[in-house]
């Protein structure tokens, strides 16, 4: 203040220079800082006892003096210091317990309430200044929060259940039960006391449903949370588990759409951790209802007393009720008929099966005719998944075949029979699409390759990028050899030919017929398709048994054989020629199949288990063509298109490996 009078230049120290205020801002400035001053310590005033407390005038100079032990301590906020000081004045007037406790209600009104407001302030602030940059951030993470909200949730219905049951095994508060009995009827505070743990055992059982994103579960859940808040306030008036409740109610009623599950209630199986975490949550509440009843002597008069201040009676019966909940649904569990083991599908489900098939616009839904794999059905039988088992994986082929609607549910049911069986839920060469489906159900996805798709449209011989396509269909056609595509229905009658060709193929190579995920020769199989040949002097020397997608969207072939003293490019000629003879049919695409480790990265942020393929794919053609491979689909000038593969994690990925491996 003196500096401000008598220096009219700025403070100038070494390199630094310094304006001072003007001597006309002090008046103000005094008479603000002492009105906040005044109001701090009028806060910290009405909080005491007005019958105790000293005058106001000796209160604040209190205040100030412990203010300025504060400022003068260097410590931040003066915490402890400010409160040392204020305890030692006022210890004549007030017992010091009172006194501590009325400064930690103040440091919560003047300090802690202020910063929460203000940061919500500047939160909001923040988040429409940079608004674009919150758009991006919920772009990213927008994809997980289908997963993260029914797993929170399931927590948060797990806690309540647990709230209510330990709230029940305790005595209520003796001034609140005193207050509720001088207008509530006992009946009414017996049977809450009692409801309140049968709702908050149903709440335990609940919390798996909801995970599991059923419907069911979830109106249940918001009728039992409902009733809870009830059956606390009217059992012992206990407002902050009903505060808890209404929370968690108000977090459940936003979120319906995330409980789109028509399955049975009770038809998932609970898991280890689910089953360890009741019994845990049980347990607590037998031992606190034992040691918060420890002075009394129990016996059998206790089950029948009914009496305002039989909070150990009460208790005991409402323990006893949430435990026979418990074990009448564990013993339904165990009488429910044992679910049908998986098996091979007999000619009714495969025709079932083709008619499912002929309406998918994809071709590789043609799989499921082989009869090497089991179908998991849709309620009305209007979609299924393909899988196989080997060990503890059950590997499903390929994305749910049928109506997008029915996906949804299909992934759940087939989550949930690999966790009856305790096997691991994989799923093999699925599309982009459909991740978010797999993800859902907490399961990990990683690229295991690229699949080659032929737009037909564009696809033509002409100009110097198709030369040697060019050059292989006139060598081979100058050779004698022909094109055609025989129907379906003649096809039995060539089946001889095609067998003689496959066989002499297989002795060729020195292999077996594999399956799974390609096709095998099966008289059966093939019947259900027209066939593409190439013909030498009229006789067939190559073959390929083709697959029609719906609406002539996709186009692709599966079990492809030649002999082996044809001529070189066979092959490729059957290709050449099934492009065209597509493209002129009005179909969109010719699908080449996937490329195995294509695509994957080998950047330094990419996950290890990509890295991994990347050095298999460019290191591994001793084991597998796998260069060899991509390139040869490159001739053709193909767009590509990511697969992937969702299995539970990485620890079980090798296991998963070798027996995908025995499958294929």
């Amino acid at each position: 203040m003196l500096g401000s009078v008598s220096m009219k230049k700025p403070l100038r120290i070494r390199k630094w220079e310094f304006a001072l205020p003007p001597a006309r801002l002090f008046p103000a400035q005094i008479v603000i800082s002492s009105l906040d001053w005044a109001l701090a310590a009028s806060v910290l005033y009405v909080l005491f006892p007005s019958t105790k407390i000293p005058s106001f005038p000796v209160f604040i100079a209190i205040f100030l003096l412990a203010q300025s032990a504060g400022l003068a301590s260097h410590v931040p906020g003066g915490i402890g210091v400010f409160e040392s000081v204020v305890l030692v004045l006022l210890s004549s007037s007030l017992p010091a317990p009172m006194i501590i406790g009325t400064l930690l209600v103040y440091r919560v009104m003047y300090y802690l309430l202020p910063l929460a407001i203000a940061l919500l302030l500047f939160g909001a602030h923040e988040v429409i200044r940079n608004r674009e940059g919150v758009k991006q951030v919920t772009r990213i993470f927008g994809q997980w929060i289908p997963w993260l909200v029914p797993t929170v949730l399931a927590f948060a219905t797990f806690a309540s259940g647990a709230i209510l049951l330990l709230s029940g095994a305790t005595p209520a508060v003796p001034w609140r039960l005193e207050w509720l009995n001088s207008f509530l009827p006992l009946p009414v505070i017996e049977i809450s006391h009692f409801l309140g743990s049968i709702a908050g055992m149903g709440l335990l059982l609940l919390a798996r449903g909801i995970q599991r994103r059923l419907r069911d579960a979830y109106i249940l859940t918001l009728f039992l949370t409902g009733a809870g808040i009830i059956f606390s306030l009217c059992k012992g008036f206990d407002y902050e588990e009903a505060i808890a409740l209404a929370i968690i109610l108000g977090a459940l009623l936003p979120c319906r759409r995330y409980f789109y599950r028509r399955a049975f209630l009770f038809s998932g199986r609970f898991t280890p951790g689910w089953i360890v975490a009741i019994i845990i949550v049980l347990s607590g509440v037998i031992w606190l209802e034992i040691f918060s009843y420890r002075h009394l002597e129990f016996s059998h008069e206790l089950w029948w007393q009914f009496i305002r201040s039989g909070d150990a009676p009460r208790s005991l019966r409402a323990t006893v009720g949430a435990i026979s909940i418990a074990l009448c649904y564990a013993a339904a569990r165990l009488l429910h008929p044992a679910q049908p083991k998986p098996a091979l599908p007999d000619p009714d489900d495969l025709n079932r099966a083709s008619a499912v098939v002929k309406r998918s616009r994809r071709t590789y839904p043609n799989l499921a005719l082989l009869g090497d794999k089991t179908f998991l059905w849709s309620e009305d039988k209007n979609a299924f998944i393909m899988y196989g088992i080997k060990g503890r994986s059950w590997v499903a082929m390929g994305d749910p075949v049928g109506p997008a609607e029915e996906r949804t549910e299909l992934v759940w049911q087939f989550y949930e029979m690999c966790e009856r069986n305790g096997g691991w839920t994989v799923f093999y060469e699925v599309g982009q699409e459909n991740l978010h489906l797999y993800l859902d159900i907490g399961l990990t996805v990683t690229k295991i390759g690229e699949e080659a798709r032929v737009p037909l449209k564009t696809f033509s011989l002409e100009g110097h990028a198709r030369r040697r396509l060019r050059y292989t269909k006139r060598r081979l056609e100058k050779g004698g050899c022909s094109f055609e595509v025989i129907p379906q229905v003649c096809v039995p009658t060539r089946l001889h030919r095609l067998k003689e060709i496959s066989d002499a193929w297989l002795a060729h190579k020195n292999t077996r017929e594999h399956g799974f995920s390609t096709g095998f020769f099966d008289a059966e199989y093939l019947k259900r398709f027209s066939v593409a040949v190439v013909k030498m002097d009229g006789r067939i020397i190559a073959f390929a048994n083709i697959w029609q997608g719906a609406g002539k969207e996709e186009l692709s072939v599966d079990l492809m054989r030649y002999l082996p003293d044809t001529q070189h490019g066979v092959m490729d000629y059957l290709f050449i020629e099934l492009m065209l003879w597509g493209k002129q049919k009005g179909y969109q695409w010719f699908n080449l199949g996937m490329a195995p480790l294509s695509g994957l990265n080998n950047h330094a942020p990419a996950p290890h288990r990509s890295r991994l393929g990347a050095f298999i794919f460019s290191h591994g053609e001793h084991f597998y063509n796998f260069h060899g491979l991509r390139e040869y689909k490159e001739k053709f000038d193909p767009e590509w298109e990511a697969k992937y593969m969702a299995y539970p994690g990485d620890l079980e990925l090798p296991r998963i490996l070798v027996d995908l491996a025995s499958l294929i």
